[in-house]
């Protein structure tokens, strides 16, 4: 199947619409920031992205569920679904930092067949369909050779010691291995993977709407996606994104 001329428009569409709304309110004074009851940020932005998502899914024709962020749904489908995080990186957003997107996916028969992450701050896309390779924009993305810890860059998430403290004590001795690290969540950094620039990216607590379009883009782009445990699902609570020579190493690491 095609399924870059199958959903392609649609995802398309989404993310030009969701970069304007984006837009509209980042560093405006229209901007309403509110704290969940996990503590994460949600915002005036995120309900109007999703809402707009789920409304061009239900007119596309292409009988696609949705589940998302803000809004919910079911948790293991059997058919063909929408998966959205309106914006990846709420927290920055509110605070005026450039570094948030619209991150898009489409799972079929529990395979996410096609990825879309947008960020408008940055004037970036990078995008993937099954079997096509990945994209930023308009160049082809290939992971790094690097196949050695101590010669990689590794980039992990933001984490609260209090909540996380094992998953630090873990991440601190991968990074300890390695010649570089650095520490920032969301989407970003497993887009660095993907990209060559970064070898490792580690977030240590994710949902499906967090990882979808991540794991398709990577392995496009010749790497490894999985949890903390080695399995390749967007449903493992946690993500190592690697150039495929590291994984099993850091892996170890962080058992």
């Amino acid at each position: 199947m095609n399924y870059r001329k199958e959903y392609e428009g649609l995802l398309e569409q989404i993310a030009d619409e969701a970069d304007r709304i984006a837009m509209e309110y980042f560093r405006s004074e229209r901007l309403a920031a509110k704290r969940k009851h996990d503590g994460s940020v949600v915002t005036v932005a995120d309900r109007a992205i999703e809402e707009m998502a789920r409304e061009r899914a239900a007119k596309s024709g292409l009988q696609l569920e949705t589940y998302g962020e803000e809004f919910g749904g079911k948790e293991h489908p059997q058919g063909r679904r929408l998966i959205i995080d309106p914006i990846d990186g709420t927290e920055e957003f509110s605070r005026g930092i450039a570094t948030f997107g619209t991150l898009l996916g489409v799972e079929t028969g529990g395979e996410v067949v096609a990825g879309l992450v947008s960020a408008p701050a940055l004037g970036t896309r990078w995008r993937a369909y099954r079997g096509e390779g990945a994209w930023r924009d308009e160049q082809r993305l290939q992971v790094s050779e690097v196949g050695r810890l101590a010669e990689a860059m590794v980039i992990t998430c933001g984490t609260d010691v209090r909540k996380d403290h094992e998953a630090v004590q873990r991440m601190r001795r991968l990074t300890d291995g390695a010649a570089y690290s650095h520490g920032f969540g969301g989407f970003w950094q497993h887009m660095l993977v993907a990209e060559g620039a970064a070898d490792v990216g580690i977030d240590v607590r994710v949902a499906a709407w967090d990882v979808a379009p991540l794991l398709v883009i990577v392995e496009e782009a010749g790497g490894r996606a999985t949890n903390f445990t080695g399995e390749r699902t967007i449903y493992g609570g946690s993500l190592v994104t690697s150039n495929g020579r590291l994984h099993e190493e850091v892996l170890q690491k962080l058992k």
